[in-house]
């Protein structure tokens, strides 16, 4: 049997985020998964393991099968995968944002940690010319997707950059910059190629918001086992984010290039579900995520979130039931993590998910207890999976796999 694991980013939230004491989720018009749950089984899986920060990059990780414990080295590790970098193995990857602060001080705040959702176009002209400028034998900056871009610290793994410890972006928009500068001091090379590069951008970023690069959630290069090899399937993932293409390329997994996915709410739907049912001619598992709620999420919009979710089911889930129907193709649908309106940012929270195949159908299997896909529902049923890297393991093996 093939498995489609379908993941909107950041889906999950808190009650009161809507009318009604609702989540997003509760409150988006869900039809297809609400199905799908009320016949498959339902439950919560942890996808954060206790002690780690709940980034997408070690969620997704965990959802791909892997123990982020075991095999994480860092968020700018994972996206360098992504762009088939040569690194060495002492090399110390960054992931570095363009974004928007108030004053690159102290007693500056971040503004936007996007640069106002800087497009490709705009942005990797901006990085090619700091690497033109600035890069040397120590730092290499290598353009990326949107705000997101690599900088690389050659030699840095044995060096004390290792152990800043930089907020992401994301988790400090609107707060002040005071700890993260305070950490950017303790290495005199980052401070100093913290404000050669303001004074760069100041030059070249003149009609966007990009004033500053921020380098955060370094590490060594990373290694993950092969997925065909643990799994005994032909995966693929099909993304519009650089970290969770580059979790499918250390493992060894077709990595499926959509034109038009943004990333955001208005991305290509239609090019992701075309591009899941072209692999799964040949493939067995399609690994398909939209980032759009989580996006939302950090923007504090309600509306707009549970709008990316009604579009996560209307225009991904949807379609794909009906090209696949009477096919033998099982789906598996979840978050990462939680992005709560409350937050603008990751919560650790366990996420829910539902796992569906095709024996499933209404009458075909025992009721679930559950009516609709929502956090609360899912953790109605009892169902928990406490070790999110398990998840994967536990669905291949309800499938008979």
């Amino acid at each position: 049997m093939k498995l489609l694991f379908l993941i909107a980013d950041g889906m999950g939230g808190w009650a009161g985020e809507m009318p009604g004491d609702k989540t997003c989720l509760e409150a988006a018009a869900t039809p297809n998964m609400d199905e799908l749950a009320a016949s498959g089984v339902v439950g919560v899986c942890q996808t954060i393991p206790e002690g780690m920060a709940p980034g997408s990059d070690v969620a997704n990780m965990s959802l791909l099968g892997f123990n982020p414990a075991q095999f994480h080295t860092g968020r700018g590790p994972i996206e360098a995968a992504a762009q088939g970098l040569e690194l060495d193995p002492d090399d110390l990857v960054w992931r570095m944002n363009l974004v928007n602060v108030s004053e690159l001080s102290p007693a500056g705040n971040m503004l936007d940690y996007s640069s106002g959702h800087i497009t490709t176009e705009v942005s990797a002209p901006l990085v090619r010319d700091l690497e033109e400028r600035l890069g040397d034998e120590t730092f290499q900056f290598h353009p990326g997707v949107q705000y997101r871009h690599l900088l690389v610290h050659k030699g840095g793994a044995v060096e004390d950059e290792v152990g800043l410890k930089i907020s992401p972006p994301h988790d400090i928009t609107g707060k002040s910059l005071h700890a993260d500068m305070r950490e950017f001091s303790r290495s005199a090379r980052m401070w100093d190629l913290l404000f050669l590069a303001e004074e760069r951008l100041a030059e070249t970023a003149k009609g966007t918001k990009a004033n500053s690069i921020w380098p955060w959630g370094q590490g060594r290069p990373l290694l993950l086992p092969d997925f065909r090899k643990t799994f005994g399937r032909v995966g693929a993932v099909i993304s519009a984010v650089d970290l969770v293409r580059g979790l499918g390329r250390a493992a060894g997994m077709e990595v499926i290039e959509v034109p038009g996915a943004t990333g955001l709410i208005d991305t290509n739907y239609q090019g992701k579900v075309d591009a899941a049912l072209t692999f799964l001619e040949h493939g067995d598992f399609a690994f398909v995520h939209l980032e759009g709620p989580d996006e939302c999420g950090h923007a504090g919009n309600a509306a707009e979130k549970a709008e990316a979710i009604s579009r996560f089911d209307a225009r991904i889930v949807a379609p794909l039931r009906k090209a696949l129907a009477g096919q033998d193709v099982a789906f598996l649908i979840t978050c990462d993590h939680f992005t709560p309106i409350a937050e603008k940012t990751h919560t650790p929270d366990a996420v829910p998910f539902l796992l569906w195949r095709p024996s499933c159908d209404p009458t075909g299997c025992e009721d679930s207890g559950v009516t609709a896909f929502s956090e609360a529902q899912a953790r109605s049923t009892g169902l928990v999976i406490e070790a999110g890297h398990e998840l994967l393991h536990w669905s291949l093996r309800q499938l008979g796999s």
